[in-house]
């Protein structure tokens, strides 16, 4: 059974434009591909050709992931958040036991990207944030023992 997955409008738009891209344009690019393989002679000995068939079979993979996401999509709605407690769709400024400051945009599984700090609700992080408060200070589990955050400003992105 799929899992439901949590996107906020803009992580839906990113998905549709990104199934969109891979449908048509990278479809187009590998059957191209293939049909110039094949015109190398001897599929069976074909080194190009099994290269773009399986490059064809992750291309059809990450469709099918896709149009899964999608179809098992709850989009957050922005009319429905406030700045009061630390949702999917907040953002999120917190403080770290060394006073550094970060900030943080709540995701859904689909959408995180800790490098744009972009934090599914699933992680460590997100999970101990969610659901707290302005003021609230969060303890959670990371690979060198427990760490806290304290929660100083939540915005509706």
């Amino acid at each position: 059974m799929p899992k439901d997955v949590i996107l906020t409008p803009e992580g839906l738009t990113t998905l549709k434009s990104e199934l969109e891209h891979m449908s048509t344009v990278r479809r187009r690019e590998v059957a191209a591909r293939i049909k110039e393989a094949r015109e190398f002679g001897d599929i069976s000995e074909n080194a190009e050709y099994d290269d773009a068939k399986n490059e064809q079979a992750m291309l059809e993979a990450r469709i099918a992931t896709l149009e899964d996401k999608l179809r098992s999509a709850t989009v957050i709605d922005a009319t429905e958040l406030d700045n009061e407690v630390v949702r999917v769709g907040t953002t999120v400024h917190v403080v770290d036991g060394e006073g550094t400051k970060h900030k943080y945009m709540i995701v859904g599984s689909a959408e995180a990207k800790p490098a744009d700090m972009k934090l599914s609700n699933e992680s460590p992080v997100g999970k101990a944030l969610v659901g707290h408060k302005k003021g609230d200070t969060v303890t959670f589990a990371t690979p060198k023992g427990e760490r806290q955050l304290k929660i100083s400003k939540i915005e509706v992105a």
